[in-house]
């Protein structure tokens, strides 16, 4: 195959994805980092409304917790992008091998402009922010 070495000079001729993969591992290991984030906002949110807090209306533990679903969906999307765009070069093994960086980024836009409302309710953790928060507002 072109630009692959057939010989057995040491080289096997194939792209090393490890450097990749480790930081994509890095990258997933980053979903506690936003779950704690949520599960702090959740608290937060259970204490402000038990004690009858007023907080500005600037700043709400609901907008916080928005930002924590769109984290999460965009860092879920991007490493389905990145693992899609090696899944890629790895099946196909095209004789030039394409823009990485670039064919990451058309997969990512592809996944983000499949963005709806309803991620929301996808999002187990918002779903029971939401349902918590009302139950606590009742009493």
């Amino acid at each position: 195959m072109p630009g692959r070495s057939s010989t057995n000079s040491g080289s096997t001729g194939f792209i090393s994805f490890s450097g990749v993969e480790s930081a994509l591992s890095s990258l997933k290991n980053f979903q506690s980092c936003i779950d704690s984030g949520m599960d702090t906002v959740s608290s937060v949110a259970f204490d402000l409304v038990e004690t009858q807090t007023e907080v500005s209306s600037e700043y709400s533990m609901d907008k916080a917790m928005v930002e924590f679903v769109i984290m999460n969906r965009e860092l879920n999307h991007y490493v389905m992008a990145v693992q899609s765009a090696i899944n890629h070069v790895k099946e196909e093994r095209p004789e030039k091998i394409p823009d990485l960086k670039l064919l990451v980024e058309e997969k990512f836009l592809a996944l983000q402009s499949k963005n709806s409302d309803a991620d929301f309710q996808n999002n187990e953790k918002f779903v029971q922010f939401k349902q918590q928060l009302k139950e606590l507002q009742k009493q």
